[in-house]
């Protein structure tokens, strides 16, 4: 699957062949919900997920990962635009595109985690969890360092 932004030279597809791996450890190495992630995991990490790489032309700019069973859930994770990117509406494209992906428009429900990015998701339907007390989580924020 593939959106395009013909006329200013963005895309977004599925292609995995086509993403450019340094320039996704690139950025999620310093991220602060992934800091300091091998590669290796990185590469695992897309092998068994529906990922979407954002490009300009050719030039891998973008990128999220969809963790799913395709029939009832997806979490979205690993979401980025470069900085010299940012401010173009390519976070919209790129999450429009996820939404309106086939096998993913039937879902009952999608979730993600954000520090920064409410207003974003916001404006595609996520709103904050209506029961948190019904979530768990096992988080070891310090698993890539060891």
């Amino acid at each position: 699957m593939e959106a395009e932004l013909k006329e200013k030279g963005f895309s977004v597809h599925t292609d995995k062949t086509k993403f450019d791996y340094e320039v996704i450890h690139g950025f999620l190495k310093h991220s602060y919900w992934a800091k300091d992630v091998p590669i290796e995991i990185i590469k695992k990490s897309i092998d068994n997920s529906l990922c979407f790489g954002v490009f300009h032309k050719e030039k891998q700019i973008g990128f999220a990962r969809i963790v799913t069973d395709y029939t009832t859930f997806a979490y979205v994770a690993d979401v980025f635009i470069l900085e010299a990117f940012r401010k173009m509406g390519l976070s919209k494209l790129l999450m429009k595109t996820i939404l309106e992906y086939p096998e993913l428009k039937k879902l009952r429900r999608w979730m993600l985690a954000t520090k920064d990015a409410h207003g974003l998701y916001s404006q595609f339907g996520f709103r904050p969890l209506k029961n948190p007390e019904r979530f768990m989580e096992i988080h070891d924020p310090e698993f890539f360092k060891r």
